[in-house]
């Protein structure tokens, strides 16, 4: 495809996906399809709920994967381009033999699990055992070095008791825009999984409220070196051309460094070109100025010459107005994660908006190729968080309790994670005066993140502005009752190639679900009928937004089922 990557031809791509358009359609295991006459026909509303329907979309998009105008190619989010198994590292300590004890309710586990984590990271990697039971802890878990793994029995048979909040643990964290809010409401986690030594520069900026930016190049965004200026190449394009590829490796982790220049055209192809993002009025929205240069994490998969393999399409296209190059960064957690697992705050009240105290959940920040699996977070101000975060995959997670501001954060530039198999419950108390539910939250120009195969008893599709682009959310069910939040100083609410794929919305609310009318370049495709009540939006550019509409008004009748599936089937 003239995209010099090698583990995907046309002719696979192509016969992938009428393979996979074809079970879809049947429900069977052929590889039979209907002749190009049956599939033009209009079948009648239960002929299409029997048999499903495969839109034109699904069909240009397998011509055109890694370009497609308004669907984004995200068949490798997550942890190891996809991967469908975590890593199994071997037993190298259990956190009784540290000093935990279970149900007794009143040691603090907290010093006996971090102990043990710590040796293991001193081992080089393993996993470390929680057995069933209740564990107290007083203190909040950090996972800070690679391959490690903290396993329970089961979040139904594991469960970590957090008495303290974030605020009483490391201090009062302020935000870097100013103002009274405490960034708690979106960062940092009762269970943190963070590299150790960027662990210990955030907090020490936290306590001197120096406040920090949160990302891949330090607290002050200044920590990092070029390794190389990278030649012009067009977004989807497997392999770039470096000026010297002396200081690459394969294997090794980079950041793709794009900075925007003063007519703010990166922002503009952000938002997918045009005139309507040419008539925008950037230079006002310094929340979202602040978050350029774009940083893209990506491993590099082979070094030939001057021809650099990556182990994913590029984002973006690569101009030389961009200033492109592979930069340095601060050192990833690679390799680690959390299972089996049940975090429970002790039960308070939610916190006014944008006042939360930290009694948050699980935070992967500065990692790469980490996961959460089967972890349930309970009574929580923010449940699963992704700050800075890249090719993370959370699966078999659940928030629940008295009901939580963000769910799901996403934020801070976090790239090509996956969500999937995820259930937000609905709040257990009455929202409090002043409290607000987002729900699935994105922002901050994070992009190519999937939700896939949710079940939201509240919440919304929170397109928290700072203009996140190319993020997927397919075969999600949402009573969708939250609110979109947002500064006005952080810009769109949507970029360019934001697919909505298989909606089924149980309360007809139209807001943040049906997107044509409001993003740039974007899919709605299998979404039932609803309609426009409580927040409603108007789209952010001006003109055209080159969005498509598709199957509108019915209900899980679009074949392939899930854009996130079909798309990895294209690889097989």
């Amino acid at each position: 495809m003239g995209n010099g990557h090698t583990g995907i031809t046309r002719r696979r791509l192509l016969g992938s996906a009428t393979a996979v358009a074809a079970v879809a359609v049947t429900g069977g295991t052929t590889t039979a399809v209907a002749s190009p006459a049956q599939a033009a026909s209009s079948p009648s509303p239960a002929q299409a709920a029997q048999q499903g329907q495969v839109p034109a979309l699904w069909r240009e998009f397998t011509r055109t994967p890694f370009t497609h105008p308004q669907i984004p190619y995200i068949g490798r989010s997550g942890r190891g381009g996809g991967a469908a198994r975590f890593p199994r590292r071997p037993v190298v300590a259990d956190v009784r033999d540290y000093g935990a004890v279970a149900d007794d309710g009143t040691t603090d586990c907290a010093p006996a699990i971090n102990r043990a984590i710590a040796a293991a990271g001193r081992a080089g990697g393993g996993t470390v055992l929680i057995p069933p039971g209740t564990f107290r802890i007083d203190d909040l878990i950090r996972i800070g070095h690679s391959n490690v793994v903290l396993r329970g029995a089961g979040s139904d048979r594991t469960k970590l008791y957090a008495t303290k909040n974030l605020t009483e643990l490391i201090g009062v964290y302020g935000s870097r825009y100013g103002g009274d809010k405490s960034s708690w409401s979106w960062a940092g986690g009762l269970v943190w999984l963070c590299p150790a030594d960027r662990f210990a520069t955030l907090t020490t900026a936290i306590k001197a409220k120096a406040w920090p930016f949160e990302g891949w190049t330090g607290n002050k965004r200044d920590e990092w070196e070029t390794l190389t200026t990278v030649a012009p190449a067009r977004q989807g394009s497997w392999t770039v051309t470096v000026a010297d590829a002396e200081k690459l490796r394969p294997g090794a982790l980079v950041l793709l460094r794009l900075a925007d220049d003063a007519d703010h055209t990166l922002l503009e192809h952000m938002a997918g070109g045009g005139p309507g993002p040419e008539a925008y009025y950037w230079d006002d929205k310094t929340k979202l100025t602040s978050y350029v240069p774009y940083e893209w994490p990506v491993r590099i998969a082979h070094v030939r010459g001057r021809k650099v393999t990556l182990e994913r399409p590029l984002p973006l296209d690569v101009r030389p107005e961009w200033d492109p190059r592979l930069t340095t960064h601060v050192r990833e957690l690679t390799g680690s994660g959390v299972e089996g697992v049940t975090l429970e705050a002790v039960e308070t009240p939610q916190s006014p908006h944008l006042l939360d105290k930290g009694y948050n959940g699980v935070v992967f920040q500065c990692a790469y190729d980490c996961w959460a699996d089967d972890i349930v977070v309970r009574h929580v101000d923010n449940g699963f968080g992704l700050v800075a975060a890249s090719a993370c995959t959370l699966r078999r997670t659940r928030v629940a309790g008295r009901g939580s501001h963000h769910p799901y954060f996403c934020r801070e530039g976090s790239h090509d994670n996956l969500i999937e198999d995820f259930t937000i419950e609905q709040r257990t108390v009455p929202a409090p005066a002043g409290t607000q539910l987002h729900g699935i939250n994105v922002e901050g120009l994070s992009s190519y993140n999937v939700w896939s195969r949710g079940d939201m008893r509240m919440g919304t599709f929170d397109s928290h502005r700072g203009m996140p682009f190319a993020n997927v959310r397919t075969d999600i069910t949402v009573d969708n009752n939250g609110r979109h939040g947002g500064d006005a100083s952080a810009g769109p609410l949507f970029g360019a190639r934001f697919t909505h794929w298989n909606i089924r919305v149980t309360n007809g609310r139209a807001g943040l679900m049906k997107i044509d009318g409001l993003a740039p370049y974007s899919a709605t495709v299998g979404v039932n009928e609803v309609t426009e009540f409580d927040q409603i939006d108007v789209p952010d550019f001006t003109g055209d937004l080159h969005s498509r509409l598709e199957l509108y008004g019915t209900t899980d009748v679009v074949r392939p089922r899930n854009l996130y599936d079909a798309q990895r089937e294209l690889e097989r």
